[in-house]
């Protein structure tokens, strides 16, 4: 990712993609929150119903993200892994339509695979805040690390139950939106250092 093109953008641009990037990981953060809440309410009897329409809607939100990384010109943006979370959503979705009767541990696979990228993602952005020379990054860093350790643990124990998977993403969506807002409150700094300012 060159320098000179994140340079050449005007502040307000940079801060708005920014902020952008941000809150999308707090939403998604937000929808893991209330998919795991529906898990434990829901249990087993209504997980095959919820895999299709959350298969539906990963394939609309992937299709999304991936059409709006080429249209913004995601590839120079800062913190933008448009493209690559949208082709996860849709593999996701594909794989939550298909799978049928097994969907319950199918599904407990894919959770585990959402919450290890939210947090390779989250890893990425503190490489990317240290490099910038940004205290934030090693307190977002601990954060994605134990988003990674809970994602692995729901996705290769073969012995979780629906509710304790319900819990772990409850637990994974509010570790998330912590260090999502820790980085908005630094915004501005992450601006400043972009622009030389």
């Amino acid at each position: 990712m060159p320098k000179v093109e994140i340079i050449k953008r005007p502040i307000e641009q940079v801060g708005s993609n920014i902020k952008k990037s941000a809150w999308s990981a707090v939403i998604e953060s937000l929808v893991l929150i209330i998919l795991g809440i529906l898990f434990i309410v829901l249990q087993d009897a209504m997980v095959k119903a919820l895999a299709y329409l959350v298969g539906a809607l990963f394939i609309v939100k992937g299709g999304f993200q991936i059409i709006n990384y080429y249209m913004e010109k995601g590839q120079k943006d800062f913190l933008n892994n448009g493209l690559l979370s949208g082709v996860v959503s849709v593999l996701i979705g594909i794989a939550a339509l298909l799978v049928g009767e097994d969907i319950a541990n199918v599904f407990r696979v894919i959770i585990g695979i959402i919450i290890i990228y939210e947090s390779l993602v989250r890893i990425n952005t503190a490489t990317k805040l240290a490099s910038a020379g940004i205290n934030v990054w090693k307190y977002i860093l601990i954060i994605a690390l134990i988003m990674l350790v809970l994602g692995i643990f729901v996705t290769f124990n073969s012995g979780a139950v629906v509710v304790l998977v319900g819990w772990m993403m409850i637990l994974t969506g509010i570790i998330g939106i912590v260090g999502d807002v820790m980085f908005i409150q630094h915004v501005n700094q992450v601006v400043n250092k972009l622009t030389g300012k």
